[in-house]
């Protein structure tokens, strides 16, 4: 009887996946506009009845899951958790609560205007470091995000904001701003950039030293809603114990009920 109970689920799980009309946001042939850049938002947004899972890897054995969810065409919703140490032989540290997000977008892009989104993103990145009540890498708190989209030889898509952060432990208070680009790069692969200004996280006890923060990424889009991408985060060396950069690991899969 519980063999028949397992198989009946799986049967129902496989045909609701199977019904999914699912596309990814990388390369020249999506049409699904990307809400995050790599650590920021951009003004775009889940599709009404669309919703986009993702996981991110990083450090200290970290996971990050997350779900969004198209409510109305100009409104999003999500939520996300994760911890430390998950991935590993040692203790699991969770994150202390789960992050929240919401996106409303007030102005659609026209042919001479950015599309505008103002949002909110309790969600920061990276592990939580418990003695200054803030993440590695500070939420978007409250923001407001312009984005703007052009034809060339392939899609190009321009990003700016500002935000303010709910990760204000350390003492930075200040409000802060940040820049980002994606750029195309034939049908399947998209290369992204951004820039966190981290006026926010370079005074007090903060653990920006005042350089911002540079962050790469490239998306491969695998075919039916499935995409994976590679960070390079923190270039600048904005913190100590940075080499390189921070390498984390995206994966996402949007779809459509």
């Amino acid at each position: 009887m519980n063999m028949r109970i397992v198989a009946g689920f799986l049967g129902v799980v496989c045909s609701t996946w199977c019904q999914l009309e699912a596309q990814g946001y990388a390369g020249d042939e999506s049409a699904v506009e990307p809400t995050n850049l790599i650590d920021k938002p951009t003004a775009g947004m889940d599709k009404r009845g669309s919703f986009a899972v993702s996981a991110n890897f990083y450090q200290r054995g970290g996971v990050l899951a997350g779900i969004s969810v198209g409510v109305f065409e100009r409104f999003m919703f999500g939520i996300s958790y994760g911890g430390t140490d998950i991935i590993g032989p040692s203790v699991i540290h969770m994150n202390p609560w789960p992050g929240v997000q919401a996106k409303l977008r007030i102005l659609n892009e026209g042919s001479l205007m950015p599309a505008i989104a103002i949002g909110f993103d309790s969600q920061g990145k990276e592990p939580y470091i418990k003695d200054l009540a803030r993440y590695t890498i500070k939420s978007p708190g409250a923001y407001v995000v312009a984005s703007r989209n052009y034809a060339f030889f392939g899609n190009l898509s321009l990003h700016g904001g500002l935000n303010f952060t709910m990760d204000r432990g350390d003492g930075d208070r200040d409000m802060n701003t940040f820049v980002g680009i994606e750029k195309s790069i034939g049908e399947e692969i998209s290369v992204l950039g951004e820039y966190d200004f981290g006026f926010n996280d370079d005074h007090g006890n903060a653990v920006g030293r005042g350089r911002g923060y540079l962050n790469l990424a490239f998306r491969w889009n695998w075919g039916k809603g499935l995409v994976v991408g590679f960070d390079l985060k923190n270039v600048t060396k904005n913190q100590q114990n940075v080499s390189v950069g921070n390498r984390t690991l995206q994966i996402d899969y949007v779809g459509t009920l």
